[in-house]
């Protein structure tokens, strides 16, 4: 089913139909949500996560996440405390992924949990991605892109990444929030923030413990989303070699925005980023980004971009 080239189909009524007939079948496909486009396969399928993980390159020790239907799907793959019924009640569907102890049947593939006793689940707001779960039941999906790159935000994104690894991209136009989900592990009543993200932390309303060291869930390497330039943070100025992102009043060669609205922001910084990859320019300068709201997701992303191996 996987050759040289990578379909691109819009994501209609026969696009997801394709696409469901593909994940059934045991292969990858890269779809749509409201964060990011996700790099999708059966999450019961053991053939099919090794999939995944070859087609990113992505290590085996860093887990996926598992993106369900509703409260009711993932009470078959994870413990549910009264707290994480809770954020799932007011989060769900959207860009909240919990980690909570696995069912110890749960009909996952012992690879979506890297040999972690949790499972990270999401209910993704974005309607393809709800429909190939109706069609195909709960789906592991990372990020469409190869390990440790730049997110996709567009279809062209993953296909510049990706082409030739997978079979199918449904294609939906660009992401609304254009950032990863946060990430919150619960154990009991206790929560601790793993990864910021399109869900700012203040809003949760919970106190959020500090994580310690490790991989306890997706998007915790040191060296992630980077682009193959260099990146410098916190530039308020950058010469002639540089492609400047800025922010506010640093306007750069791309504002991502010029209000300083951190929302707009965060939509616009893969988006950014990607068009600075390709700007032919040596390195990359960013504005500085206030550390509040989604600027604490911004500069989680922006950190881990700037950090080589």
């Amino acid at each position: 089913m996987e050759g040289p080239t990578t379909r691109v189909l819009a994501a209609d009524a026969a696009g997801v139909a394709a696409a469901v007939r593909l994940l059934n079948g045991g292969y990858v496909v890269a779809a749509p949500t409201e964060t990011v486009y996700g790099l999708a396969a059966r999450a019961a399928d053991a053939d099919a996560v090794a999939r995944i993980y070859a087609a990113k390159g992505r290590p085996d020790f860093n887990p996926l996440i598992v993106h369900v239907a509703d409260i009711d799907q993932a009470a078959t793959l994870v413990e549910l405390p009264d707290l994480a019924v809770r954020l799932m009640s007011r989060f769900w569907p959207g860009a909240l992924t919990l980690v909570l102890p696995a069912r110890r049947h749960a009909k996952v593939a012992a690879a979506v949990r890297a040999g972690l006793p949790t499972l990270a689940v999401r209910c993704p707001a974005h309607p393809v991605m709800q429909a190939l779960i109706a069609g195909a039941g709960p789906l592991a999906a990372p990020s469409a892109n190869r390990s440790g790159r730049l997110s996709p935000t567009r279809a062209e994104h993953v296909l510049a990444s990706l082409d030739g690894r997978i079979p199918l991209i449904l294609d939906a136009g660009p992401c609304a929030a254009g950032l990863e989900s946060t990430i919150v592990r619960i154990e009991g009543d206790t929560a601790t923030l793993l990864r910021p993200g399109a869900i700012a932390a203040e809003r949760l309303g919970v106190r959020l413990g500090v994580a310690a060291p490790g991989i306890a869930a997706p998007g915790q390497l040191a060296s992630h989303y980077a682009p193959r330039q260099p990146l410098r943070l916190d530039a308020r100025t950058a010469g002639l070699d540089a492609f400047h992102i800025g922010f506010g009043a640093v306007r750069g060669d791309r504002s991502l925005s010029l209000s300083g609205d951190l929302d707009e922001a965060a939509a616009a910084l893969f988006e950014a980023l990607h068009e600075a990859e390709v700007s032919g320019r040596a390195t990359i300068a960013v504005a500085p980004i206030p550390e509040r709201g989604l600027g604490a997701a911004i500069n989680d992303r922006l950190r881990r971009a700037a950090t080589r191996d």
